[in-house]
């Protein structure tokens, strides 16, 4: 460049402006001078010449820019998000009906999800619509260094066509230039992977048929007036179509069984399908069955989760680098949270920080996508982000560090179901709970936080907290005939029994043992000789620790096996002297399941008199408040004892007081959601109680019995429901 300088005389910053593209119409005089100094003659030096004159004549505004911000190409496998497409179509036809709406859009998600391929793939379609030209932007958001607003303004006014010397030098009127073009043309300006709301605001569109679109990790929740589109993980159908079209390479296509499972293992996450159809295709010998194997182990998935540059662990990292340390270290703890969602609370206690600041903490990771908004304001992991996180934990927290918080986290839940359980025993509501305000509160949190405190108990069990485990199922225990169909009933009581056996306490055995025949006594599980068994067992631990109370509950249970095992007068005689000792004991609630147990045996005797006699004395220790039985256990009773006395009073005749009754049983049930109870009750409405004059109520009872049967895992019962229904609407038609 020296040499033509000096040939020319031309100086060489005017010749290396004209090559860097920043004086694009050089002076005739000058043009004269380089052409001499490279000797060009005839057609050469005319077409020399025309070039020069031509870059004289373009506007200034619209300086050619071939290849800057050029869209990425959209990836031939494109598949589903169909929904999402038309909603970015919908807001590119919005432009030609009013000036007044907004002019960009966000769409957030986490690492992933797909939001470039989205946008991409969008662009391309669109392209045709903004003949001002469609531009795209990497921001760089993930990165160390993300580009500045500043120099994105820049880019985009280059590939407007402008020249460098008439972009202003000042931000607010590079800006401002950049709004005057996007109203003079119809352009598409694509952004892609910004991190934040000052990274982007300038370039919001002022108005005209210009439009952007900006994707990110983050929520930019600080964006005023924008359009906004949160991705979420694909669902299994297209997921499984998007695999199947990258494996068309593949001689051999895995059969729908094999695809199924390796979507079920990527949860919908398009760059771990992503990764598995590469593998796939560029291993042929590999068999689809043999990478399930391979991702159905957690410690390994995410390391299997690698093809070349293509790294699901990779795209979490450079989210996870965005976060404050303290975001940090409660990612990583959540991480031994396990059930499938957890409450800010449970994030308090694992950061070791007030419930206001994990809140705060916890909105960080949902605005970088590594974490997710539950339902009830919860808060839960992806599938692959739980199984990174559990990762940094591992290699970023001493195993100590990890116990100790494990231990925190176990301590706080049983404590907590502790007091929730407390407000369904003997002793609700006689002294202030700090916890809970009303039982309603309590009763949620133990069935929110069931998949926590469940484990928790196992986990307390290994630890040797056996006291902690005995105090949470003790208090659970009162709480059990709320929520009778929970599965997992067994399992707390078991692990009590083996904690009150390691803490040498008979007596506790004894309670333990009692509450495990209750749950094999249930009629949807009944395992009557195993009941039998174990309330013998209980009744000698109980006399061993001259523990009258369970003595009673273990004879109560001797005579309900007995009476399911059809031997009525053992039950009556097991329930008569359970009957004696549990008044002994004076807790009212016993006196009243005493006498419910006499009523049932009498009446499965056929003395139906003496049934309802018992039944009605039971209802009236229930219904008055002077009893000394309490609120919460009253509420959970009066249900129970209201149908068994309005089917005894079905049975007598006495059908005009049974009916209201046995609704009124029905509706407490409902409000309690003791959905089994409600089913038992609607069905002896539908069987028993209504007439043939109200056969319609009969089966409309019926059918509903079968729903809540349904609903609750009870196949067989809601059938039964169902045929009777059927047999009532045969017998109406033929009538």
């Amino acid at each position: 460049m020296e040499e033509l300088a000096e040939a020319s005389g031309v100086s060489v910053r005017a010749l290396s402006n004209m090559e860097r593209g920043r004086a694009l119409g050089p002076q005739r005089r000058t043009v004269a001078l380089i052409a001499d100094a490279l000797k060009l003659g005839g057609v050469r030096r005319d077409e020399f010449v025309a070039l020069a004159k031509a870059g004289r004549t373009r506007p200034a505004y619209v300086a050619a820019a071939p290849g800057l911000c050029e869209l990425p190409g959209s990836i031939g496998d494109f598949t589903g998000r169909a929904a999402e497409l038309a909603w970015i179509f919908r807001l590119a036809d919005a432009l030609d009906e009013s000036a007044d709406r907004s002019n960009a859009a966000v769409i957030s998600g986490g690492a992933g999800l797909g939001k470039t391929t989205l946008v991409v793939r969008a662009a391309h379609r669109l392209r045709d619509r903004f003949p001002g030209g469609v531009h795209f932007l990497d921001a760089l958001g993930m990165s160390a260094r993300p580009v500045g607003s500043d120099e994105i303004l820049t880019r985009v006014l280059r590939a407007l066509g402008v020249r460098d010397q008439q972009i202003p030098e000042d931000a607010a009127e590079r800006a401002g230039r950049y709004r005057q073009l996007l109203r003079q043309k119809r352009v598409l300006v694509v952004v892609d992977d910004a991190t934040s709301e000052a990274q982007v605001r300038p370039l919001i569109p002022g108005g005209g048929h210009s439009q952007l679109l900006v994707t990110s990790r983050r929520l930019l929740a600080g964006l005023e007036g924008v359009h906004r589109l949160h991705l979420d993980p694909m669902p299994a159908a297209d997921a499984s179509e998007l695999l199947r079209r990258i494996l068309a390479e593949r001689a051999d296509v895995p059969d729908d069984h094999d695809v199924q499972d390796l979507v079920d293992l990527l949860g919908g996450l398009p760059l771990a399908v992503r990764i598995v159809g590469n593998r796939l295709v560029s291993r042929p010998i590999w068999s689809a069955g043999d990478l399930v194997a391979r991702l159905s182990v957690d410690g390994r998935r995410l390391d299997q989760l690698s093809a070349g540059d293509l790294k699901v662990a990779a795209a979490f990292d450079m989210s996870y680098e965005q976060l404050p340390d303290a975001a940090r270290q409660l990612f990583r703890r959540a991480a031994l949270v396990p059930g499938p969602d957890f409450s800010a609370a449970l994030a308090a206690v694992l950061g070791g920080v007030a419930v206001p600041v994990a809140e705060d903490q916890l909105d960080d990771l949902v605005d970088l996508g590594l974490m997710e908004i539950a339902e009830g304001g919860r808060y839960r992991f992806h599938d692959l982000v739980r199984l990174y996180a559990q990762q940094r934990l591992e290699r970023e927290d001493s195993a100590d560090t990890v116990i100790a918080v494990r231990r925190q986290m176990v301590s706080w839940l049983l404590a907590t179901v502790t007091a929730a359980g407390g407000w369904f025993g003997p002793d609700a509501g006689r002294s202030a709970d700090p916890v809970f305000a009303s039982a309603e509160d309590a009763k949620a949190w133990i069935r929110i936080e069931a998949e926590h405190w469940s484990p928790a108990l196992g986990a307390a069990a290994v630890d040797g907290d056996h006291h902690a485990l005995v105090r949470a199922a003790s208090a659970l225990q009162w709480f059990a005939e709320h929520w009778v169909h929970w599965p997992r009933w067994l399992e707390v009581f078991t692990l009590a029994f083996d904690s009150a056996v390691a803490l040498g306490d008979a007596g506790l055995q004894a309670e333990f043992l009692n509450h495990i025949v209750w749950v094999h006594t249930l009629p949807w599980r009944k395992d009557l000789p195993t009941a039998l068994g174990c309330a013998q067992r209980a009744l000698g631990l109980a006399r061993q620790a001259g523990n009258v109370r369970q003595e009673g509950w273990a004879l109560m249970y001797i005579g309900a096996a007995n009476r399911g095992m059809s031997d009525l007068e053992a039950a009556l005689t097991a329930v008569r002297q359970a009957a004696v000792l549990l008044e002994q004991a004076g807790n009212v609630r016993d006196v009243s399941q005493a006498l419910l147990a006499r009523g049932t045996i009498a009446f499965d005797l056929g003395d139906v008199s003496e049934a309802l006699a018992a039944y009605q004395r039971a209802l009236a220790l229930v219904e008055d408040p002077a009893s000394g039985m309490t609120a919460e256990i009253a509420e959970a009773e009066l249900p129970h004892v209201l149908g068994l006395t309005a089917r005894a009073l079905g049975r007598v005749g006495r059908r005009d007081e049974a009916v209201p009754m046995m609704l009124r049983a029905v509706d407490l049930f409902g409000r309690l959601q003791v959905f089994m109870g409600q089913a038992a009750w609607l069905r002896i409405l539908g069987e028993e109680l209504y007439d043939e004059d109200h056969a319609g109520q009969a089966r409309a009872s019926l059918l509903q019995a079968a729903d809540l049967y349904e609903s609750v895992g009870q196949h067989d019962r809601a059938e039964r429901c169902r045929a009777g229904a059927a047999a009532i609407e045969a017998n109406t038609n033929s009538a």
